[in-house]
Formats: structure tokens, C-alpha cells, sequence
């Protein structure tokens, strides 16, 4: 089915790098678009609607209340806020018959919270739907899983900075560092858990892959890097590959990947036409 109505969770910097590229990848206006926000961000949300304008859908609506935006029948929800949102409104969303599309993924490491909401997906007959987000390269490491995975390892790289406010401070001393130093190896549940930050990357590629207890991951501080880099490193049946994407911050909001919030477009721009890359 052809996605003709779009709900989204969340208006700041992500939700308005999504819908600035789907408004502009668009062959058609969609035929309603609604946003849930919380109580008192409305004139943001307004304010965005009204610089995308009509390019992104004929019928656009704000919302404080995840029932009335789902009484507006959207084919698909997708969620541009964080966590929070996910454990909150996940289910309500597919119980009502809608696909959820997820970028906050580190919250599926709850195994409980994932359990559920795949759950109720296949209860209601609909689909909870991951984007790769900042990382790529899950097409194939979800292919090469079909033919059997022996090793994925996932190496997220930063400078020392990107890494203050995390169990690193206490494991180097990052305002001296002159060589990269790997600080964390381990599962990527581990990883979730101690540096949520980079847990929806771990998470990602670990449910495209080998699960949370048997993805390796490590995190390095880097001096060298100037930017966030996401390594994968894969060895399967049908072939062994290694991925490096070297990813720019939003300006919209630094601490968020630009690349998963286009990521998240392409999703909707695949629901929404005739040819799906």
C-alpha cells in the first residue's frame, strides 16, 4: 500500500531534517500529514508545518494527544523523539493498526519493550520498521545474515570531547590524549547500556545482525577524528565486508546524526512511490 497519510512523533531539529527532504523528494503531495508534540512546543510544531508548507501534505494538523492524531488514520507513525517515545507510545501506535517506524532503536534493547512491540505487530498485522540510521550498510549486513554470520563487530569512533558526560571521563583522561585509545570492548547490550549515546547504532546493527549478546562492540576516542565515525566489520557464508561511514553532525542540533534523519526520509519516500532503492 502507498503511503498517502503520515503521523510523526517529535518537531525539533531530526523531524525537520525528515520532512524538509521528504516535502522535496515528494512526486505528489501527501494527503495528510499530523504531529504529535508535547503541551506548549504547538507553535514550533506550527511554525515548522508553515515553512514546509504544502510541498509535504494538503491536510496538516498539530497535536498534543496521541489518540486524536491516531484517530486521523495515519498509514504510518514515525518517531523523531527519543526513546521516551518509543516506550510510550509504541504500542498504542501499532495497536492501532498502524506500522511505527523507530530511529531512537538502543530502546529495542530492552528485551521486554521488543518482545512487546513486535508483539503487537504481528497481532494487528502491521510492522515495526528500523532505519539504519547514522550507520548504513544494514541491507547487507541482513543479507550476508541469511547466508550465516560468523563475526560482526561495530567500532564507533569520536573525538575525546564527543565522549565527556560518559563512563570514559573515568577511564581516560580525554583533554590529554595524543593517540586513540579504545576504552570499551564488549557485547552491544553492554554497550547500550553504558553509553546509550551510541546505543542506537549498537542496536541497529545488532538486531540486523547477530543479536545483542553476540555483536562485539568498541568505542574509541579519537584525537585524530574529527567527526563521528561508524565502522562495521563482517565475516558470513557468503562473504566478508567491512563499512566506514564518517558522519557530520545536524546543524540543527549537533548532538543528532544528519544522516539518520535522512535515513528516515528515504524510509518514507520508499513508502510513498513507485520504486523503492
Amino acid at each position: 500500500m502507498t503511503l498517502r497519510r503520515l503521523g510523526m512523533i517529535g518537531a525539533g531539529g531530526m523531524a525537520e531534517t525528515v520532512l524538509g527532504a521528504v516535502a522535496e523528494g515528494l512526486t505528489a503531495p501527501l494527503d495528510y500529514f499530523g504531529v504529535l508534540v508535547r503541551s506548549g512546543s504547538e507553535p514550533r510544531a506550527s511554525a515548522l508545518l508553515e515553512r514546509i508548507g504544502p510541498k509535504l501534505a494538503r491536510t496538516r494538523s498539530v497535536h498534543t494527544d496521541i489518540a486524536r492524531l491516531l484517530a486521523d488514520k495515519p498509514d504510518a507513525m514515525v518517531e523523531c523523539a527519543g526513546h521516551a517515545a518509543v516506550r510510550q507510545y509504541g504500542e498504542m501506535i501499532l495497536g492501532g493498526g498502524c506500522d511505527f517506524v523507530v530511529i531512537s532503536i538502543g530502546a529495542l534493547a530492552d528485551d521486554a519493550l521488543r518482545a512487546a512491540l513486535l508483539s503487537a505487530a504481528q497481532r494487528h498485522g502491521v510492522r515495526l520498521v528500523l532505519p539504519a540510521g547514522a550507520v548504513g550498510g544494514l541491507d547487507a549486513l541482513g543479507a550476508a545474515r541469511l547466508s550465516g554470520l560468523q563475526t560482526v563487530t561495530y567500532t564507533g569512533r569520536k573525538p575525546p570531547a564527543a565522549w565527556r558526560g560518559t563512563p570514559a571521563e573515568r577511564l581516560l583522561d580525554l583533554g590529554a590524549l595524543s593517540a586513540p585509545a579504545i576504552f570499551f570492548e564488549g557485547t552491544a547490550r553492554q554497550a547500550a547500556t553504558d553509553y546509550p549515546q551510541n546505543a542506537n547504532v549498537a542496536a541497529a546493527v545488532a538486531i540486523a545482525g547477530l543479536g545483542f549478546d553476540a555483536t562485539r562492540v568498541r568505542l574509541i576516542a579519537d584525537p585524530k577524528a574529527a567527526r563521528n565515525v561508524h565502522e562495521i566489520s563482517v565475516r558470513a557464508g557468503c562473504g566478508d565486508f567491512d563499512l566506514q561511514l564518517e558522519g557530520r553532525p545536524s546543524p540543527l542540533n549537533p548532538k543528532t546524526s544528519l544522516m539518520a534523519g535522512f535515513s528516515v526520509a528515504r524510509e518514507i519516500l520508499n513508502r510513498s512511490g513507485a520504486l523503492v532503492v
